[in-house]
């Protein structure tokens, strides 16, 4: 279980890096997609879940989606895990779940942004490459 959640942490990282980073560095590939499902839910431990499809065509490192969520203040950005993804050219299904502080989310709209995004080889670090974005609001259910 801490693997898990060092992992998950690592994606919430991501994903905020992504959220600065902007999808203006989004490759312009229209066969690369990220979708969000209109409906996330939320449980009463603070627990999101986020769902949604992609599709990618080749990546030469580890894919990923990663994915955030803000509520009332668009600056406060949650980062709600990371999956891998699978990049054969065909749509693929992803869900992240994350919990959250229970105060600092409740039922209603909240903006959702899900990033399909390589960690490709280069130098010592691996590089972010953005694949596709997604910038979607949805509404958050109770679970």
């Amino acid at each position: 279980m801490r693997l898990h959640s060092a992992l998950a942490a690592a994606l919430g990282a991501v994903a905020l890096l992504c959220t600065a980073v902007g999808p203006a560095t989004a490759a312009a590939d229209p066969a690369e997609t990220v979708t969000v499902d209109p409906t996330a839910t939320l449980a009463a431990d603070g627990t999101v879940t986020l769902t949604g499809t992609y599709r990618c065509t080749a990546g030469t490192g580890p894919v990923f989606v990663s994915s955030s969520l803000s509520q009332r203040d668009p600056r406060v950005r949650h980062g709600i895990g990371g999956s891998g993804a699978r990049c054969d050219g065909a749509e693929h299904r992803w869900q992240n779940s994350g919990t959250v502080s229970s105060e600092a989310l409740r039922s209603g709209t909240a903006h959702v942004q899900a990033t399909l995004m390589e960690l490709r080889p280069s130098g010592i670090v691996p590089l972010p490459a953005f694949h596709a974005v997604a910038d979607q609001d949805v509404t958050l259910a109770q679970a």
